[in-house]
């Protein structure tokens, strides 16, 4: 097995590809109000030569009451296409930080039928320091056709997660960082009890990467191995509302386990409910 993960391109990969055909780049910066970040000011001040720009806010069930419902599959299908992408194409995706918010871009476009989809390793912020190309030119678009290839099983409910808190049916991973996890640190949302679903296990996103780049393979299982996660058992990511949970999907998948499933509404949904259990403290 190499040291790094398969689903995860180093910067000088990409860069050696700029340009070519069947290769299409996707920035899937988004940001937490406490960042003060704008993603899309700051791709249209500057991306990746050749990059589209992909909005997590709009990529979304309009019906839901929820922040980032994954979208009906002819519509992020039809999306994806106006950005003129197929499910041929070498994707590779990106945000400012590095394995932050691309992964979830990642797994939307895998259970989304895409068979070649990669992180950039290190992200933008990092390809910038580097002195790497940068463009504010608008990316030309020939809009393509995506076709939708769903696995609606990669997803779990609301329902779901009721059975599987109750019955222990799959261990869950929450990506919120530790103060939220435990409810020490109030949630970013209003109207939301803090704390975590009882018997989840805390991995905090930030901690899978060294200052935007993905740990290596050895370094994923270790992170994984002391928050107490089973890798022989069947798991569910979670986060605040689905964006962050995607980062321990990337790293399941990169380590070889594909019993998994990402909770779409997570605690926004769960915790914003008045009648689900929630724990507080350490797991």
């Amino acid at each position: 097995m190499s040291d790094k993960s398969a689903f995860v391109v180093s910067p000088d990969w990409l860069q050696e590809r700029l340009g070519q055909p069947g290769l299409s780049i996707v920035d899937g910066s988004w940001y937490l109000p406490f960042q003060n970040r704008d993603p899309k000011a700051e791709y249209d001040a500057g991306h990746i030569p050749g990059a589209v720009f992909f909005d997590h806010d709009k990529m979304a069930d309009p019906d839901s009451n929820l922040p980032h419902t994954f979208p009906k599959p002819e519509t992020f299908a039809a999306a994806i296409g106006s950005m003129g992408i197929t499910n041929n194409d070498t994707i590779v995706v990106y945000d400012g930080p590095g394995v932050f918010t691309s992964p979830r871009v990642w797994w939307m476009l895998r259970i989304m039928g895409a068979k070649k989809v990669f992180v950039l390793d290190g992200g933008f912020d990092n390809w910038k320091k580097a002195g790497r190309p940068v463009t504010d030119e608008v990316t030309k678009i020939a809009p393509s056709a995506f076709v939708a290839d769903f696995d609606a099983a990669k997803i779990a409910s609301f329902d779901d997660m009721h059975e599987i808190v109750q019955e222990g049916t799959r261990q869950i991973a929450d990506a919120r960082a530790a103060a939220r996890f435990t409810g020490a640190q109030a949630e970013p949302r209003a109207g939301l009890r803090s704390g975590h679903m009882p018997n989840a296990r805390n991995v905090p996103s930030s901690v899978l990467a060294d200052n935007g780049y993905f740990k290596d393979i050895n370094g994923l299982k270790k992170v994984l191995d002391d928050a107490g996660v089973d890798l022989s058992r069947p798991i569910v990511t979670t986060c605040g509302s689905g964006i962050t949970a995607a980062v321990i999907t990337l790293a399941l998948e990169s380590l070889g386990h594909e019993n998994n499933v990402l909770y779409d509404g997570s605690w926004t949904e769960w915790g914003g409910a008045k009648d689900t259990p929630v724990a507080t403290g350490e797991a």
